[in-house]
């Protein structure tokens, strides 16, 4: 892949610059062309950019930029990498011949930038993320209260005790799993175990699921899902959970930031002002109160001779104050600068789907502690072998020191590792 270049192509050095975003999410190319309209954000910059968007799939356009770069013709100035597609780019030096080492961008404020890991390989970092997608706990006030429940409870155990005798008394679940394909089988897992201080890889990409972290976290879900506190869905995401939340049979969940405007908000707008948010229960092993999941990384095309100006366009929009700021008013995403959890321009946000509450007031509280997430390019594999493993400890059949054997016996063989 590294032949395949369009160097050659005299770069654009300043003036007005068609910039392609190939992205799965309008949203963004919203935020971009607001950006690029934004008169004090783009004051002093060189370049004068309007925003030529492409829309598809997540994982097509990772594979169209791939098949661009090989056939040595341009392919996007600005790519929204779905963070699960990032893996699929960290083999064979495929990101470091694709995009721009954006590592330079954070000199002298790295410490104040969250998640940069998950878009790293070698040291060097290739996407910047969009959204911080701290995961929190939704939860009715209006049920809890009705129930019993105290929504301040400090431990999972509390809460799994607190469920089970409201699946007992009503039928409703104060959480959620999948049972559905092994990437979202994978995920309710993975939520999990970054919250309790485990993470599927180490910062090298080696494969650390067998610690008294994971194994904790696969003995909660098996618990949660035998005593019905936890619901066991298909699609977390679709009909079923959206059936679920408004029925009322889900009173609860540990979800993304972003699950507020397109799960609980576009499922159920009839509920406003009766869901609320905290951060999430501890373990009784320890942890964070705070968890991630989901996200998309911005990348750079590194042969692109718009390069210069995509840089520039995307340092304003990601890396500055007023910049971030558009980006959640635009669509709801959340600081990736931990300073600004503090800055009264989102301190003083209320939310009036969750009751008028100051969301901010538990986002800065989980942004300095969110939980490190490191990838592998071997991660489909693992979230393949885990799937069926996943759902025996659902269903009582494998125990969860079982379950990480037979993950880890089944990875090592699609990766071609001994056994």
């Amino acid at each position: 892949m590294a032949g395949c270049s369009v160097r050659s192509v005299a770069p654009v050095t300043s003036g007005a610059v068609d910039l392609q975003v190939w992205t799965h999410d309008p949203s963004y190319v919203t935020t971009f062309q607001g950006a690029a309209a934004d008169a004090a954000l783009m004051r002093g910059s060189a370049f004068a950019p309007t925003i030529a968007p492409v829309s598809a799939n997540g994982a097509d356009l990772v594979s169209r930029t791939i098949t661009q770069a090989i056939a040595g013709r341009e392919g996007p100035d600005l790519l929204g990498i779905i963070i699960s597609e990032f893996p699929r780019v960290m083999k064979n030096q495929m990101a470091e011949n694709l995009f721009a080492d954006l590592s330079g961008l954070l000199d002298g404020i790295d410490d104040e930038v969250l998640r940069t890991d998950p878009y790293s390989r070698d040291g060097k970092l290739y996407a910047l993320e969009s959204d911080a997608s701290i995961s929190v706990f939704y939860y009715r006030q209006d049920e809890f209260d009705r129930l019993g429940i105290d929504a301040g409870m400090e431990t999972w155990d509390d809460y799994l005790e607190a469920g089970a005798r409201a699946f007992e008394k009503t039928g409703q679940a104060i959480g959620m799993v999948s049972n559905g394909d092994n990437t979202s089988i994978f995920n309710s897992y993975l939520q999990y175990l970054l919250q309790r201080g485990g993470s599927p890889f180490d910062d090298a990409g080696e494969l650390t699921i067998d610690t008294d972290e994971s194994a904790e976290v696969l003995e909660f879900i098996r618990k949660g899902v035998e005593s019905r506190a936890l619901l066991v869905l298909g699609d977390p995401y679709g009909a079923a959970a959206a059936s679920a939340i408004k029925s009322g049979n889900l009173i609860a969940t540990v979800m993304p930031c972003w699950y507020n405007l397109y799960g609980l908000q576009a499922n159920a707008p009839d509920q406003a002002g009766l869901w609320r948010m905290r951060t999430i229960p501890r373990f009784s092993g320890g942890g964070h109160v705070a968890s991630n999941l989901g996200g998309t990384g911005f990348a750079v095309g590194i042969d692109s001779p718009r390069k210069d100006a995509a840089i520039d366009l995307l340092r304003r929009t990601y890396l500055t104050k007023e910049g971030q700021l558009l980006r959640y008013q635009t669509g709801g995403y959340l600081p990736t600068l931990t300073a600004l959890y503090d800055d009264p321009d989102f301190t003083e946000i209320r939310d009036e789907f969750l009751g008028g509450q100051r969301v901010f007031d538990v986002y800065r509280e989980a942004a300095k502690d969110v939980p490190a997430f490191y990838q592998s390019e071997t991660m489909q594999q693992l979230s393949t072998a885990m799937g069926a493993p996943l759902l025996a400890v659902y269903g009582g059949r494998m125990t969860a020191a079982e379950a990480i054997k037979a993950t880890t016996t089944a990875y090592k063989q699609q990766t071609r590792q001994a056994v």
